[in-house]
This record gives structure tokens, C-alpha cells and sequence, in this order.
């Protein structure tokens, strides 16, 4: 019963991390996609 129980949290643990990690990739994405915006639009607007 508790080894039971050992590989169930260490599965819901391991799942909380993997999705942890696809949105923190999916920020870095977004917000490397708006600086670029951001830079293009500066730069537009001053040349």
C-alpha cells in the first residue's frame, strides 16, 4: 500500500514539473516574440 502510494505522488509530481516547464517555455516564447515587436516598432518609428 505505501510503496503504492510512493509511485502515485512521485507520478503526479513528475507531471506537475513536465506542465511547469511547458508553460514556462511557452513565457519565454511570448515574451521574446513581443520584445522583438516591441524593438521592430521602435525602430520603425525613429527611422
Amino acid at each position: 500500500m505505501i510503496r503504492e502510494l510512493k509511485w502515485i505522488f512521485l507520478i503526479i509530481i513528475m507531471g506537475f514539473f513536465m506542465s511547469a516547464c511547458a508553460t514556462w517555455n511557452g513565457i519565454k516564447q511570448d515574451s521574446n516574440h513581443a520584445w522583438k515587436s516591441t524593438k521592430k516598432a521602435v525602430h520603425d518609428a525613429t527611422a
